[in-house]
């Protein structure tokens, strides 16, 4: 029986390469995603950014601070939609299973594919060509025996990357990563680490599960535990496309401010609704994913009465899932989903329907697919009450 076999295929700076890409005098230029308000945070940047520290759902005013000659993009979540269903397509048809985490990443299940493929070297490779050649987009690509590894193999050498970790040597790959940039570990959870004495990955395996737990609760114990030894501790479980649509995003720092918040539950709500739309999908469920820094993880789900066919239909509804389990801890994961998915562009319920929903969506569809075209058309107004504006203060 063939061991396992994972790629973790990750865009490098995904919005930052498509925004270079559809204008190729911005390479090699700072570059930050987000609205240009005063109170708006960052929703992603070019590398040329990230060396001066600006890093996602940091403030604008921070950012810009730090990296004053950054251009300001407000980004267009349907010209980005469209350039992650040509790369999502291209893996979809090389694997046998494909998953898709974000608008950026996904997993490949290629385990018994070296008959196809060939090893997995060569297999990484002719992938990463495929996606250079057919999207003009670099990806970063680990490979290992679990998702885990595989998510920690692709961070290693970006951007443009290709780490390889062979089977039986995880434990030794986690040590060279090094305990800082071990994935989950964010600063809170390092300091805590070092106020414990831990400051490696050897010191961190000494402790049995039962001594991390009463160091640091159940849930981070159990899976600080798991990762020092190389072991998966289920960092994703989602579904094929083919049951649902979700993206998932990771805060490092921990996310606390409200405005950040709302900012990312929006943009996933957007992201998952033009994914539906470009495969002709209809959700009666929506799903939130909510991870704190503590790694207690709360999976939540909704069903409305209502339809859900628009942008603003999902992002209300994980808005007030999200009120359910609010604690005010630092969040680590913020993700939504839609689930029980059918096909159609159309309501099941037309008498259910309002006019000024049906308006709604299909205004979203129109703009879709003029940018689909090639266009760069954006909604003058939010569809959500954000606090953001830009002639405050």
């Amino acid at each position: 029986m063939a061991n396992p076999l994972f790629f973790h295929v990750d865009l490098d700076a995904f919005f930052a390469s498509v925004e270079i890409l559809d204008n190729p005098k911005l390479k090699g230029k700072p570059l930050i995603i987000g609205h240009p308000g005063p109170r708006s945070v960052v929703s992603t940047c070019s590398y040329e950014a990230r060396k001066y520290g600006v890093h996602s759902a940091m403030p604008m005013v921070t950012a810009l601070k730090l990296c004053p000659k950054a251009i300001v993009i407000r980004g267009n979540m349907k010209r980005y939609s469209e350039m992650s269903h040509k790369v999502m397509s291209i893996l979809s048809s090389y694997a046998p299973k494909m998953i898709q985490a974000s608008i950026d990443e996904a997993y490949l299940d290629m385990t018994g594919c070296e008959k196809i493929y060939g090893e997995a070297v060569s297999s990484a490779k002719n992938l990463k060509e495929r996606i250079k050649s057919q999207t003009g987009l670099t990806a970063s690509i680990g490979v290992g025996s679990s998702k885990f590894i595989a998510k920690l193999a692709s961070d290693y050498r970006k951007p443009d990357g290709l780490t390889v970790v062979p089977y039986g040597l995880e434990q030794d790959f986690v040590d060279a990563v090094g305990l800082n940039k071990l994935w989950g570990i964010g600063k809170a959870t390092l300091e805590n680490l070092h106020k414990h004495h831990i400051y490696t990955t050897e010191e961190l395996r000494s402790l049995s599960q039962n001594q991390l737990a009463s160091f640091f609760g159940s849930s981070l114990g159990e899976y600080l535990y798991k990762i020092v030894r190389g072991i998966d501790p289920g960092i994703y479980s989602g579904e094929s496309k083919s049951h649902s649509i979700s993206s998932e995003r990771t805060f490092y720092p921990d996310l606390f401010d409200q405005d950040a918040i709302d900012a990312f539950l929006l943009e996933l709500s957007q992201e998952v609704m033009f994914r539906s739309m470009q495969e002709k999908m209809i959700a009666k469920t929506i799903g939130l994913k909510l991870r704190y820094a503590s790694f207690k993880t709360y999976t939540l789900q909704s069903t409305p009465d209502r339809g859900i066919y628009t942008t603003k239909d999902v992002y209300e509804e994980v808005k007030m899932l999200f009120k359910k389990k609010h604690t005010g801890e630092g969040i680590r994961l913020l993700g939504v989903g839609l689930y029980s998915l059918y096909s159609g562009e159309e309501q099941e319920q037309p008498e259910l329907f309002s006019s000024d929903k049906e308006r709604e969506r299909k205004l979203e569809k129109v703009i879709l697919s003029l940018n689909l075209k090639g266009n760069n058309i954006v909604r003058a107004t939010s569809l959500a009450k954000r606090k953001v504006k830009d002639n405050e203060n």
